[in-house]
């Protein structure tokens, strides 16, 4: 697969450009290697998110190096509701002053817990790039959904309003291969994969057997955290990211 990969210099990290409200997924430049930190209790995501910065520059790293951010919302929006939370969320990022190009390079992940969610969008984990003298590739995958080319439009969702086990399985079977593409072009591979994330409401063992395990074979010796949530638009039923690294932190601000 030819790169397509955009440098953030600034940030020490290159990504894969996608759609107005987040990349399709971060790699560590040379000299630098790719940090995942977990809050230790939710924050509600725009104070989480100044909370990340000022820990940034308390280790001498700008807003820049921020290149991946985790949430959990609510519950499932409607598009509409979907893109206008985006437009909030941008909108923190273009007064940062982060665009490369006038293009997000900053991942991301939005989830919806089935159980205990928060009462507003909120921050539970985010990635960095830190320098490092380290040798092997750390790397960030975006989440993404059912959504074969990224548009938010319901038009798009495989198998749209379907639940049954085999448009389950469809589903599943898109999301693999949206891991594995943006997995290669991120420069990865199976090998250097350190966590594999799943988020689904419906059962996995029958989606884990059919289709991840074939289409994703390092879960067989990593495992899958599975989170029990829905993807954060009304109809997308199956989303995934995953990650390549070599430091996970917890932290509570």
């Amino acid at each position: 697969m030819a790169s397509i990969l955009s440098s953030n210099v600034a940030g020490g990290y290159q990504f894969i450009p996608a759609i107005a409200p987040y990349s399709a997924g971060v790699v560590a430049m040379p000299g630098f290697e790719i940090v995942h930190a977990t809050l230790q209790t939710l924050l509600p995501w725009h104070a989480g998110l100044n909370a990340a910065r000022r820990y940034l520059e308390d280790r001498n790293l700008t807003c820049r190096n921020l290149c991946a951010v985790e949430l959990r919302c609510p519950q499932p929006y409607p598009l509409r509701g979907f893109v206008e939370f985006n437009d909030q969320y941008r909108k923190l990022l273009l007064d940062w002053d982060m665009m490369v190009d006038g293009v997000n390079p900053v991942a991301r992940t939005n989830v919806s817990p089935v159980v205990d969610p928060p009462r507003e969008a909120s921050l539970f984990a985010f990635s960095y790039a830190l320098p490092s003298n380290i040798s092997r590739s750390t790397f960030v995958v975006a989440g993404g959904g059912e959504l074969p080319d990224g548009e938010l439009s319901e038009r798009r969702i495989v198998r749209v309003g379907e639940t049954s086990p085999e448009a389950l399985l469809e589903k599943a079977e898109c999301v693999a291969g949206i891991m594995n593409s943006r997995l290669e072009t991120l420069g990865g591979n199976s090998d250097l994969l350190t966590v594999l994330d799943v988020y689904t409401a419906h059962p996995l063992r029958p989606l884990l057997e059919s289709v991840l395990l074939p289409r994703l074979p390092a879960i067989a010796h990593r495992g899958v955290h599975w989170f029990y949530t829905r993807p954060p638009v009304i109809d997308i039923e199956f989303e995934m990211d995953m990650r390549g690294v070599v430091r996970e932190e917890v932290v509570s601000f």
